[in-house]
């Protein structure tokens, strides 16, 4: 029994990560359908935003349905129905999303697209409500965020892969200034989307997912606790704010980048694709790494594994670039920036307080890098952006639901409400855009990692008033 309390349970967790990779792979997607829209609708940069704030803002809206339903009938509605039917619940939700696209793409409504790709994400709301605690509570307290962490790296092989396949499927061979043709080929892509959602669904229902996992119930702490709702934790609060300004940096900085380089660098739409793909592959070089820690407690291994991981998540960027034909060239010298992500993994010591700081800095440093060169050395500043923000949601969220006992469920569910702020920063760096430029526009996200950086500094202090320090828990050998 002890092993079992010591260990990831890897026959639960597998099957929840599949979750984790569907919602990459439509996210990331989203940034190819912009530029498409873009043309086929005669967009602004601003109206073109509208993609990411539909499909944020359904987090929001999801969120707040939940927390709605569970104050009308007395009772948290996932403790009720259970994290698996809450999961395949979800899925059915997004299914029914991606069936929108077939009208959409028939009559060309950007309204209908914009609804479908709603819905979509509406399913995502409670399947992210429940997933990140569950991905937490599968195993032992002290190695949770690097489990969210691998889940989050198995979420960015789908960011990294969806933008090739979604690009293929919409410019295939054809050219890509035949824009009636790219609306019409976005149906097939997402009407299998759909079919896939629903098999992931039947498939959970019938996998061995714990409806109640041990960690999130009632403890006796919770019995004597005064507090009678997460929102008086002020660890919650303040990560609130960061998980909207990170998940507004990490995407805005992705979904502004083709209109940067086709503007300021004449790139072609079809040859941005792969650029998102490095930028999504960031995010999955920096998760892979900073997930070993999950896999093994032997120490050395581990330092083999902080090499090995992140060049491994490279090759896979690489392997998928070249069966889609990219030239590789310029992506090589990328080798090198990833060494600055292995340094501050190994200087983070597996505290997330520490490392969401000193992953704060490095993303401050990156913008400001794009900002201040041209040409392909901006282009990889950006892209770099993916690699710091790349284990900053497991470290947001863990500080953020630490000590929340019973309260874990509503939460995780604020948590997840606040992911409209992909949207919403998306918007406003958009506009910063239109009045300025694309390369300007990115102080946006200058401001968005100093406040991250401020609640690492201050969440410490927060959570050991409360009796609850990281470096006990997670520094084991370091």
């Amino acid at each position: 029994m002890s092993s079992e309390s010591t260990q990831t349970k890897w026959g639960q967790f597998i099957p929840l990560v599949i979750v984790f990779f569907f919602w990459g792979f439509v996210a990331a997607s989203n940034d190819i359908l912009i530029p498409v829209f873009q043309k086929a609708f005669d967009l602004s940069n601003l109206e073109s935003q509208l993609v990411s704030l539909a499909f944020y803002i359904a987090y929001t809206v999801g969120s707040l349905i939940y927390l709605l339903i569970s104050y009308l009938t007395k009772g948290d509605l996932i403790n009720r129905i259970g994290y698996k039917n809450s999961l395949a619940l979800g899925l059915g939700i997004s299914a029914l999303g991606t069936l929108l696209f077939y009208p959409a793409a028939n009559t060309g409504s950007f309204p209908l697209m914009l609804s479908g790709l709603f819905i979509v994400a509406l399913g995502f709301s409670l399947q992210q409500t429940v997933a990140n605690p569950l991905a937490i509570a599968l195993g032992p307290i002290k190695t949770g965020s690097q489990r969210l962490t691998l889940a989050g790296g198995i979420n960015n092989f789908g960011t990294t892969i969806g933008p090739l396949i979604v690009s293929y499927a919409i410019f295939g061979s054809a050219v890509s200034g035949n824009t009636e043709m790219s609306i019409e080929s976005v149906k097939v892509p997402y009407l299998i989307l759909g079919a896939a959602f629903l098999a992931v669904a039947i498939f959970l229902k019938f996998s061995s997912l714990p409806d109640k996992p041990q960690a999130i119930v009632e403890t006796e702490e919770d019995k004597i606790s005064t507090k009678k709702s997460a929102i008086q934790y002020p660890q919650l609060v303040l990560g609130m704010i960061a998980i909207f300004l990170y998940v507004g940096v990490e995407v805005s900085t992705a979904s502004n980048l083709p209109a940067y380089m086709e503007k300021s660098l004449g790139f072609l739409t079809k040859d941005i694709a792969p650029y998102i793909s490095l930028y999504w592959a960031s995010l999955m070089i920096g998760r892979w790494t900073g997930a070993i820690e999950a896999f093994t407690d032997d120490m050395n291994l581990q330092k083999i594994l902080r090499f090995l991981a992140p060049y491994l998540a490279f090759g896979v960027f690489l392997a998928v670039n070249a069966i889609a034909n990219h030239d590789l060239t310029p992506f090589y010298v990328y080798a090198l920036i990833i060494l600055v992500l292995i340094f501050a993994d190994m200087a983070s010591k597996g505290n997330p307080a520490r490392m969401l700081l000193i992953f704060s800095g490095l993303g401050i440093v990156a913008l400001l890098i794009g900002m201040g060169t041209t040409g392909m050395v901006s282009v990889y500043a950006f892209t770099s952006v993916g690699l710091f923000c790349s284990t900053l949601w497991p470290c947001i969220f863990t500080l953020a639901v630490s000590g929340l006992g019973k309260h874990t469920s509503q939460g995780s569910s604020f948590l997840i409400m606040m992911i409209m702020g992909g949207g919403f920063i998306s918007l406003l760096q958009g506009y910063v855009a239109d009045v300025t430029s694309s390369q300007k526009s990115y102080i946006v996200g200058v401001l968005c990692f100093a406040y991250l950086a401020f609640y690492a500094w201050k969440v410490g202090g927060i959570l050991k008033k409360q009796g609850i320090s990281f470096d006990k828990k997670i520094s084991g050998g370091h």
